[in-house]
């Protein structure tokens, strides 16, 4: 499982003038399984996505198309975790 936050490399004009984009990014990467939830960081500096994915490389590959990271809109971190406890509701995601 990996957390990735997303900051904003220089304010919100870039980001909104490929927002559209980036969504259909995010639903593709959902409809596959990929992304477990997203949302803007409070105050709005960035992103946070949380990612099921089986390697750094894989989550790497998917970044590698988001419109944002394309048009250097935003610096990814990427943290690996291996969840130990989580709530009974999303057994079947670390299964």
């Amino acid at each position: 499982m990996f957390v990735l936050l997303l900051t904003y490399s220089f304010g919100l004009d870039p980001v909104n003038q490929h927002l559209v984009e980036h969504r259909a990014f995010l639903d593709k990467y959902y409809s596959k399984g990929n992304f477990i939830c997203s949302g803007a960081r409070i105050p709005r500096t960035g992103g946070v996505i949380i990612c099921k994915a089986k390697s750094k490389t894989e989550v790497e590959q998917i970044i590698s198309e988001d419109p944002f990271f394309i048009n250097n809109a935003v610096e990814y971190e990427i943290i690996e975790f291996e969840a130990s406890k989580f709530a009974i509701e999303l057994q079947t995601l670390f299964n």
